[in-house]
């Protein structure tokens, strides 16, 4: 029989990892085989920089946690296996995206966003949707081109007038 403390730092670390995955807009895993110690800093570095976080958990507890929240994986969680999760959708996935390219060690192999369970072709193509910053500046461009094109029109109408 297994101690009670134990179990009861085990059923934690199941808490922590399901809590996470309700809260978090995205939950990213990733085989992480292969990195230096200082490659996982510096991709942790990034992703808190982009108000994300890495944790690595055993894929037993993993698995657990998920069945609690009945998302089921039974291939995926094979090998070592390390979480990225944030509050922004796209940002954590762009940023273990890019670390993967210039890191081939580091592989994307499923992921949960927003609430659904996310393939890697999907993660990859989620990876090359521009920032919302840079979409709100695109929406506000778009804006602002209609009275400015609206404006140049008059502006062209009343000099041929003139003429």
């Amino acid at each position: 029989m297994a101690n009670p403390k134990i179990l009861a730092g085990k059923q934690a670390v199941i808490d922590e990892i399901a809590n996470n995955v309700k809260e978090s807009s995205s939950f990213i895993f990733l085989d992480n085989k292969g990195l230096t110690v200082a490659e996982t800093i510096e991709l942790r570095r990034k992703l808190k920089e982009s108000g994300s976080t890495l944790k690595t958990y055993k894929n037993t507890l993993i698995t657990r946690a998920l069945n609690d929240l009945n998302i089921k994986f039974e291939t995926e969680l094979q090998g070592p296996t390390t979480v990225v999760f944030g509050n922004d959708i796209i940002e954590p996935i762009k940023v273990a995206n890019e670390f993967a390219k210039k890191h081939e060690n580091l592989v994307m192999k499923i992921g949960i966003v927003d609430g659904k369970v996310t393939e890697i072709d999907e993660l990859k193509k989620l990876a090359t949707v521009p920032s919302r910053d840079t979409l709100l500046t695109m929406f506000a461009s778009g804006l602002l081109a209609i009275p400015r094109d609206f404006a140049i029109c008059l502006d062209l109408h009343s000099k041929n007038l003139e003429n």
